[in-house]
């Protein structure tokens, strides 16, 4: 949980009609996170990582004009021919969209940005509004022989977005930017079509005042599109009631150089491989997906998100596993380990009065039951759907929760991490500017396999950072709960030296490494990009893998869309 602030320095940039996130950073301009009303937060971080918050030592983004960055190789036919689709003023080449367009958010991203490495940019930036502008674009890249990214939110965190650095032909960023609007509301079906530009709050302002929601809140929901959620498989904080947008994506539309790929909503079919599905995930290499077809939800009644306390992390995991196999339905189940408990408090503002009283009673209840509070961990659950279906569902929860030794603490915290949920990506900013490297790496895996993967994966990390000489702290929480596993999500961080991106790779190496030999995924949805390629051959197989390849390679022969990502090739 973070609490923001006005951000000291500048840099956000807005296209045609669009809204982008500032360039050096996640989120918008004037927005930053701070620790002055935290008192236990700069303590935290110094025990942990060894990085003082109170040095005057803080690092801040270089001037924009600092910047060196590659011109544009836009040729005067290419440009004609795109200002005749969108317009002049919606095919820009200036030097700040193209670098806001040319990467993500992730470390690496933003270590990259800060420090000027631009190996390859975009070319220009072209903002199509319609469908038909799209297919136009795309015809005209098979035409003029020019590559097309396409760019959503530019949330993205493993690598999905930057151009190729030895591609030698024209880079289009395609900014689905103005294709924005929620086009139709099915209401006898629960579908709508929505644009696959439009960002999630657009999405939830424009659904709800008719009394719908689609129910899809990723950590990246603020500054995220539809379609690229649909492109790297996203899963949002409810996807235990909701699902995953692979679920909850019913139908859509995806132009190619041949036509559209007309996906119709259809509650199931028998028509062969689907192709909804391998649509989904495919990062832009496919085609431009321009339209979604999603399932949504009349807003419930009631909707709550509890606080739970177990005494340790295995007594949280049996409880998650617990509630999945159970006939409880809640929204949220997480459970964060003792060191990600320890930092949920420690970005809590002072309690005073009344509320340091309960705290202080709280604990000395906790070591009175026995438990060592340094050994805690924090969980959310949440519940949606009418007073009936939700006081059934707190109880069958509650039952649960007992047997493994937790208890409730009420509604306060799960009230503050439903406001603050969106917050967290902040964080990696401001621990930057304080000579810090923080990123997440996340993974599935069946229950039976969580427990040992979860071990194996804090023993390689901790190898690691004693590799590189740091002093490093890893985190956990469980979240996205199904029948057969859950989701693990780890956070790293360290005090970097002079070759940080060197000492990342070797503990992001190390996390990755450990999530196949404890039987996980590569990536339970941040999706592969070229971060998690290296891996893919170990998560589906040799011929797996090929087979992969040998559909991008028929459907894209020239390697126009999007090129590299996912396979490496």
């Amino acid at each position: 949980m973070t609490d923001l602030k006005p951000s000291t320095t500048s840099g956000a940039t807005d296209g045609p009609d669009v809204k982008h996130m500032k360039w050096w950073g996640w989120g918008l301009e004037g927005t930053a996170f701070h620790h002055d009303d935290k008192p236990a937060f700069a303590p935290f971080v110094k025990k942990m990582v060894g990085v003082d918050l109170n040095s005057e030592s803080v690092a801040v983004a270089p001037a924009f004009d600092d910047l060196d960055i590659p011109s544009s190789r836009l040729t005067a036919d290419v440009a004609g021919a795109l200002s005749l689709i969108v317009g002049e003023d919606h095919v820009v080449i200036g030097d700040m969209e193209r670098v806001v367009h040319t990467y993500g958010k992730s470390i690496r991203d933003l270590i990259r940005i800060r420090n000027g490495v631009f190996p390859r940019t975009p070319d220009a930036v072209v903002y199509p509004a319609t469908e038909s502008e799209v297919a136009k674009i795309v015809a005209a890249s098979t035409e003029h022989d020019f590559v097309i990214i396409p760019f959503g939110g530019g949330s993205n965190i493993v690598g999905s977005l930057e151009p190729m650095p030895g591609e030698d032909r024209i880079v289009i960023s395609l900014d689905m930017g103005r294709l924005d609007r929620v086009l139709d509301i099915d209401e006898d079906s629960g579908l709508a079509r929505i644009q696959a530009g439009t960002q999630g709050p657009d999405i939830e302002a424009q659904l709800n005042p008719r009394g719908w929601t689609l129910g899809h809140f990723p950590d990246s929901f603020t500054h995220s599109t539809l379609g690229g959620w649909v492109a790297t498989r996203s899963s949002g904080m409810q996807s235990d009631k909701f699902g995953d947008i692979a679920d909850i994506t019913r139908g859509l539309r995806m132009v190619r150089p041949d036509g559209v790929v007309v996906i119709r909503a259809v509650p199931s079919a028998s028509t062969g491989p689907s192709l909804r599905e391998m649509i989904l995930g495919s990062e832009g290499r496919l085609g431009v997906i321009t339209e979604v077809t999603v399932q949504v939800h009349r807003i419930p009644e009631k909707r709550e998100i509890l606080a739970y306390l177990f005494p340790t992390w295995e007594a949280g995991l049996k409880a998650m596993q617990a509630i999945a196999e159970s006939d409880a339905t809640p929204s949220v189940t997480r459970v964060s380990n003792e060191f990600e408990t320890e930092m949920s408090f420690a970005t809590s503002k002072e309690s005073k009065g009344v509320s340091a009283l309960v705290m202080q009673g709280l604990q000395r209840f906790l070591k009175v039951k026995g438990w060592d509070t340094a050994k805690m961990c924090l969980s959310f659950i949440g519940y949606e759907g009418s007073d009936e279906h939700v006081d059934r569902n707190q109880k069958l929860v509650n039952k649960i929760v007992k047997k493994y030794g937790g208890l409730g603490v009420g509604k306060g915290p799960g009230v503050l991490y439903d406001q603050k949920k969106f917050d967290t990506p902040y964080l990696r900013d401001f621990f930057l500017d304080h000579g810090g490297a923080a990123d997440v790496s996340e993974t599935s895996a069946p229950w039976s396999k969580l427990l040992p993967l979860y071990n194996g994966v804090y023993a390689a990390a901790n190898r690691a950072f004693e590799k590189v000489g740091v002093q490093g702290l890893i985190m956990a929480h469980l979240s996205h709960s199904y029948h057969t596993g859950a989701c693990l999500y780890f956070t790293f961080a360290f005090e970097h030296g002079d070759r940080p991106l060197e000492q990342y790779d070797v503990v992001k190496k190390a996390i990755q490494d450990a999530f196949i030999a404890e039987g996980g995924t590569v990536s339970h949805h941040h999706g592969v990009g070229l971060e998690h390629a290296p891996w893919m051959r170990d998560d589906v197989s040799a011929p797996g893998l090929a087979l992969m390849q040998g559909l991008l390679d028929s459907a894209d022969p020239a390697g126009r869309f999007n090129p590299g990502k996912v396979t490496g090739k």
